[in-house]
């Protein structure tokens, strides 16, 4: 064959070759059609169809997996804590007082091992779980508001109690409460502790760890009740009052205090100095004594907390978490924190029937509470029913 013919023939199955090109991708048909094997995985994620090869990578949506952040047990083992001693030499520190600096000193140290802990209270459908985070006064509890229930009524879940413990505060004690401790769990069955000595400062870290407890353990629980061991609760009441809420909505109910001021006088329990707030006034937050909040919203608070550093007074500190999640918490008169009456004299303060319209009232002794609690469900009579719920 000639070259002139060479170069013809050539050029013509070229030709035809640009066709057939032109005409499949005229067409729309992917590039893996006529390809043996599979593009490459790089290039396997940007070959979606087509079009997406003139998208910029910022257009391009692809999905996310969704991946839990729950772990599957506690999973803090070990104590790997120092102090922060970059702050032993900063005037203002030097300047405060010993429990402020300790606090300070170790503000760091969020979780901590567990101790005792019962998962097993969270099988099955609870609709209640009650916490009491002091760490006396449980037998008395056990005995009125405390008992569980395995049905709430109306087709809803179990009512369950769970006590919140640190380790005793004093190192001569320490082995002897444990014991004793270890001997009362085996009993009932009804104690978390944590690996953190039993202070006032430290009921913030028994906030963060009951909610961080809750995630991992109690996810689907309904309703969350926290209160102090010297509170009277009415159980009949708390659980009308939830007849008509849903668990996903952002219920967050207690003595509610606005505009509330820090309190500067050194000869306060309450007592904070400017350098750990400098603000007019707090958040709102539930008073101690107790609260009432929907499993959901419990969750996300263990959350929200996680953003913010520790603070010595555990009221305050919830009310700055309900913050950052913009929930506002809810006043309900049925929860009377300082007393049915703020005079400690007041005849309301003893008066049965009182008590029996009430949801929460702090605060008693455990002689009192048990008093109180066979007046109030025995054959009492009362010239007229308060409206509370």
């Amino acid at each position: 064959m000639s070259l002139w013919k060479r170069t013809v023939y050539k050029s013509v199955c070229l030709s035809l070759a640009l066709l057939v090109a032109i005409t499949v991708f005229q067409r729309s048909l992917t590039p893996s059609q006529f390809l043996q094997e599979p593009p490459p995985a790089s290039l396997s994620g940007l070959l979606v169809n087509p079009d997406s090869f003139w998208k910029s990578a910022k257009e391009v949506v692809t999905p996310t997996p969704v991946v839990s952040r729950r772990p599957q047990a506690w999973d803090v083992n070990t104590t790997n804590c120092s102090a922060n001693v970059n702050l032993t030499h900063q005037p203002w520190f030097q300047g405060l007082e010993p429990h402020f600096q300790q606090f300070l000193l170790y503000r760091h140290c969020r979780y901590f091992p567990m101790l005792l802990n019962h998962p097993e209270k969270c099988s099955g459908d609870v609709y209640l779980l009650s916490i009491i985070a002091q760490h006396d006064r449980r037998e008395a509890i056990r005995q009125t508001w405390g008992r569980e229930q395995e049905s709430a009524g109306r087709g809803r879940g179990a009512v369950r109690t769970l006590f919140l413990l640190g380790k005793a505060s004093k190192p001569e004690e320490q082995s002897h409460y444990q014991q004793l401790l270890a001997y009362e769990d085996r009993i009932y069955g009804d104690i978390l502790q944590w690996d953190f000595l039993d202070s006032f400062f430290n009921l913030t870290l028994k906030e963060i760890h009951f909610l961080k407890w809750l995630d991992i353990y109690c996810p689907d629980v309904r309703f969350v009740f926290k209160g102090d061991d010297d509170v009277f609760v009415n159980p009949t009441n708390l659980l009308e009052f939830l007849a008509d809420r849903r668990p996903q909505e952002d219920l967050f109910v207690g003595d509610v205090l606005h505009h509330a001021r820090p309190i500067r006088r050194k000869d306060s329990k309450y007592y904070i100095p400017g350098i750990l707030y400098n603000q007019n006034s707090y958040p709102p937050y539930a008073g101690g004594g107790g609260f009432l909040m929907a499993g959901g919203l419990a969750q996300r608070l263990h959350h929200s907390c996680d953003t913010l550093e520790l603070y010595p007074i555990d009221d305050v500190f919830l009310g700055m978490c309900l913050e950052v999640l913009g929930v506002r918490p809810m006043a309900h008169e049925g929860f009377k924190t300082f007393g049915i009456s703020r005079n400690r004299n007041s005849r309301m303060n003893k008066e049965p029937c009182f008590f029996r319209s009430m949801l929460v009232v702090h605060k008693l002794l455990p002689t009192e509470l048990m008093a109180m609690w066979e007046l109030v469900h025995g054959n009492l009579t009362c010239s007229r029913k308060l409206q509370v719920l």
